[in-house]
């Protein structure tokens, strides 16, 4: 009888192992039906009428939080918020909304950002004219918030450092923050399905630290939506010409360096400009 027990347990060590081979199986392929899933969900083709809900949500949250630390600021007095946590919010959000919502518009939420991929010729130019409606709509919504629920809006406003010679420092420094942030947005909406993560990361980085060290100077705003905003419900319109002109110019200048260094789009960089190529 003694002889038969290690023959048994080989046998009973043999079946566990194969009943756990078949289920590591099992869950190997519901997971690849569920990715797939996920990929044909993630990759559709949005109606236009989704991507506009986006760009204006995706812009009232972006605008709320970026000019709500200087309204609550005001409000509450004393500055709790610091200018390191003002600069850093913006660049957090961005993170989060891009791994959110951007598989649905893109997630521009910027009119250079969309500027600079119709420039590109990876967004279609039909576009462009809602898409920036729903911008604009989404920070004005932010600005009249913030202005109902705490007043002053004009407070979260980007306006030009108030030294000689500020307004045109902070041009020089708004062309240039804008082509630096573009020029990460595009290059990351480059190379098909590699870009989801990647690109959540690095522009939401890019947004925070540019801010980090530029923001005493035109505030770094990399955005018309974001300031103009604010400017128009507080009816403030100090420097106004910095954040349009300068930071369209500095998304045209991203749109010449990438075209310099990575010639013409491919169809990997069409979808992700459109929001139909992030990755799982």
């Amino acid at each position: 009888m003694r002889s038969h027990r290690p023959g048994r347990l080989r046998r009973i060590v043999s079946v566990a192992a194969a009943v756990n081979d078949r289920d590591e199986e099992q869950a190997a392929a519901i997971r690849r039906r569920y990715l797939i899933r996920f990929e044909e969900d993630t990759l559709k083709s949005r109606p236009l009428w989704i991507r506009l809900i986006i760009e204006f949500l995706g812009t009232f949250v972006l605008v709320t939080v970026a000019a709500g630390s200087g309204v609550i600021n005001h409000y509450v007095g004393g500055g709790p918020i610091s200018r390191t946590a003002a600069v850093i919010a913006p660049g957090a959000v961005v993170m989060a909304l891009i791994y959110a919502w951007g598989p649905l518009s893109g997630l521009h939420i910027n009119p250079a950002v969309t500027f600079a991929f119709t420039s590109r010729r990876v967004f279609p130019p039909a576009w462009v004219v809602p898409y920036w409606v729903a911008q604009f709509a989404g920070a004005i919504g932010a600005a009249l918030l913030l202005q109902a629920m705490f007043g002053h809006v004009s407070a979260g406003g980007n306006y030009p450092i108030s030294t000689p010679g500020g307004e045109w420092r902070s041009f020089v420094m708004e062309i240039i923050l804008t082509a630096i942030l573009v020029s990460v947005i595009l290059h990351t909406a480059t190379g098909g399905r590699s870009i989801g993560h990647n690109a959540a990361i690095a522009v939401g980085s890019t947004v925070a630290l540019l801010g980090l060290f530029a923001s005493p100077i035109s505030g770094s705003s990399m955005n018309p939506a974001r300031t103009l905003g604010p400017d128009i419900v507080g009816a403030n319109f100090t420097g106004w010409w910095v954040y349009v002109f300068g930071d369209f110019i500095g998304a045209a200048i991203a749109v010449v360096i990438i075209i310099l260094v990575r010639g013409l789009p491919d169809k990997a960089e069409r979808e992700a400009a459109e929001g139909g190529a992030l990755p799982l």
